[in-house]
């Protein structure tokens, strides 16, 4: 019956721990210990076949504890397994290891994962041990000893006192590509990667040589020249006369293990970068709104032969591409508010080319074949901009040197047979956006997975997985489809097929062209907390010949209500403010107005003012930075627009 000793200052957890471990593993009969102190007496008392510690203890902590037990004689050789609510960070990982723990899980616990590693750190005791019995026991204890470690699904490699190889396991032999006789006679230094120094090393044999067990992280090199991770634990084997004879290595390979917690790691960071460009866009927006809506009005009060009005003219043009900039960080975070247009996909990308040329660099020559004539699309240009520079990045780095990067556009139809013969095409009229490059192409197994999330052929640091993954979602939203070819040392040619915009307009003026719609002396409520965008939105409304009420509080804005004496047509209002967010301020005006419009403004990024569900399709919105001539438009669009039945 295999013991396993439980330490925890914790009464609950240990019932929980007791009740979990017989339910799964009915066998086995769990000692417990309520301190780090009782759990080395216990350890030295009862000899375990594996402790589970938990890191958090007053007095002496699980560190301390794990320490004192690999430090013991009489308990250095039983497997620890470390359980964290608190200190789950890479830091405490690593330090958890070093003082001995063969792994490190973190509460609230998976059940059948727990009873995986007692069951992984069983095995290792039961080799460990298994390996000391042999020098007592006649041919039949061998060979049950060796069948049991060559089933096992660790690598077992034992080794003499100088580290040449006398045994590997099949599982050896499966995870390094080494057969068996290939390495017999020969020096553990064969699977050296170079990526640890010789000090790492050093370490290494300072500890087994003094008798200690040595556990941590080797990176390692297969045959086939590909590198791995292992998590190895590496024990001297001593004579009766208490002379090491050999060494025993019990590893296990952890390359996938590192690779998801990177991955982890990386979707983190990317959320982090998010949040920041969030953040920083709230702000950004409100202070150009303020410049672009006070050169706006500076403009309406000269004309252009005035010496100012070309200086006025170049603060806007500054400040809209100021706006561009902020709108491209948020597509890269993916948190930008999609509005889709209709688009000519040339002039869109036209627009990027000088962008794209930087991108890439000079020794990659930029070829643009757009088609004559070509068919409208309705997407969100900035969708387009990420795209094209998804894919140029990846045909840069495709590239060595001096190379060719071809950017087409064509016309193309599919017909329900094609389809049929053609798996992945899909019946009907599209554009396409075609983006070739003379780099270095990919095999078929890459070519399978180019589009999952965090998969990336890059060296580690130099790519996120998550750029093809974004273009093939954008594609999809849509409602197209994506083919790639490629070869190796051929190129790549990505094939993007949007549909043929039917059924609506065929042109799409300029935001800011034509003349700019006045007001009716209709009444407007303006409610935004910030002053300076107030005092801007005010201004511009009244030069626009409307009567406006301000507020920079709801609540203010709600006494402003109940005391007006005549009618309010619109409610002008920021989302996110204190007291209350502007859809529950529409709410309320609604009571007493209830002919009211609204018109929301924020300068927030898509996916937090869409939880205040004025992202909807019904619902009116204009996103800062504006200009005078999109909030003419938009407030005309708006009043003069039919009443929707239950809005507000």
């Amino acid at each position: 019956m295999e013991k396993i000793l439980a330490i925890d200052d914790k009464m609950d957890n240990l019932v929980t721990l007791s009740a979990l471990l017989k339910n799964l593993m009915p066998d086995c009969l769990v000692i417990t210990a309520r301190s780090g102190m009782e759990g080395l007496e216990k350890a030295r008392k009862e000899s375990p076949d594996v402790i589970l510690l938990d890191v958090q203890m007053p007095g002496m902590d699980g560190f301390e504890t794990c320490r004192n037990l690999m430090s013991d004689k009489t308990t250095c050789r039983i497997p620890v397994i470390m359980l964290t609510a608190i200190r789950n960070d890479p830091l405490s990982r690593i330090k958890g290891l070093e003082v001995g723990a063969n792994t490190f899980l973190a509460k609230p616990i998976d059940p059948y994962e727990l009873v995986s590693q007692v069951k992984v750190g069983l095995r290792i005791k039961k080799a460990e041990d298994a390996l000391r019995r042999e020098k007592h026991s006649v041919e039949a204890e061998r060979e049950r000893l060796i069948s049991a470690i060559e089933q096992a699904g660790e690598m077992i490699i034992v080794t003499d006192t100088k580290g040449t190889i006398q045994y590997v396991n099949p599982a050896f032999e499966r995870i390094t590509g080494y057969c068996s006789h290939d390495v017999l006679g020969k020096n553990m230094r064969i699977l050296k990667s170079g990526k640890q120094d010789p000090q790492f090393y050093e370490n290494l044999w300072a500890t087994i040589s003094s008798g200690r067990v040595w556990k941590g992280h080797l990176e390692n090199k297969r045959m086939d020249g590909t590198c791995y991770t292992e998590d190895a634990t590496i024990s001297p084997v001593f004579d009766t006369h208490g002379k090491i004879v050999n060494y025993v290595a019990v590893k296990r390979d952890i390359t996938e293990q590192m690779e998801l917690e990177s991955q982890f790691l990386q979707a983190q960071k990317m959320e982090s970068v998010g949040r920041l460009a969030g953040g920083v866009t709230h702000d950004f927006n409100n202070m150009l709104s303020v410049i672009i809506g006070n050169a706006d009005l500076a403009m309406s009060k000269t004309t252009p032969d005035d010496p100012v009005y070309n200086h006025l003219k170049e603060i806007a043009t500054a400040a809209g591409r100021s706006s561009d900039i902020t709108r491209k960080l948020l597509a890269f975070a993916r948190k930008q508010t999609i509005s889709p247009k209709t688009l000519d996909l040339n002039k869109t990308v036209e627009g990027m080319l000088k962008m794209l040329k930087r991108l890439i660099g000079e020794d990659i020559n930029l070829n643009w074949q757009p088609a004559e004539n070509l068919w409208q699309v309705k997407m969100d240009p900035s969708q387009v901009d990420q795209i094209l520079a998804n894919l140029c990045v990846n045909a840069r780095d495709a590239i060595a040197g001096v190379g060719k990067l071809t950017i087409e556009t064509k016309m193309t139809s599919f017909d329900h047979d094609y389809c049929a013969n053609h798996p992945g095409f899909v019946p009907g009229d599209f554009v396409l956006l075609a983006v070739r490059d003379t780099g270095c192409g990919m095999d078929r197994h890459t070519l399978d997975n180019i589009f999952e999330p965090f998969f990336t052929t890059k060296k580690k640091g130099k790519g996120t997985g998550l750029g093809l993954s974004t273009v093939y979602g954008i594609v999809k939203q849509n409602n197209g489809f994506i083919m790639v070819d490629s070869e190796i040392n051929q190129g790549t040619c990505f094939n993007i097929y949007l549909p043929r915009l039917v059924g609506e307009s065929e042109t799409s003026a300029p935001e800011n062209s034509g003349p700019v719609p006045e007001g009716k002396g209709e009444t407007l409520l303006i409610v935004e907390d910030e002053p300076a965008i107030l005092e801007l939105a005010s201004e511009m409304t009244k030069n626009l010949g409307y009567t406006v009420l301000e507020a920079l509080t709801p609540n203010q804005a709600i006494t402003l209500a109940q005391q007006h004496k005549g009618m309010i047509h619109l409610l002008f209002t920021d989302v996110i403010m204190p007291e209350m967010n502007g859809p529950d301020l529409a709410g309320l005006l609604t009571g007493l107005y209830p002919d009211i419009k609204c018109l929301f403004m924020s300068g927030y990024t898509a996916d937090i003012i869409a939880r205040q569900g004025v992202l909807d399709d019904e619902v009116h919105f204009i996103q800062k930075p504006f200009s005078r001539q999109t909030l003419a438009v938009k407030l005309r669009d708006v009043l003069d627009a039919a009443p929707v039945t239950g809005s507000a």
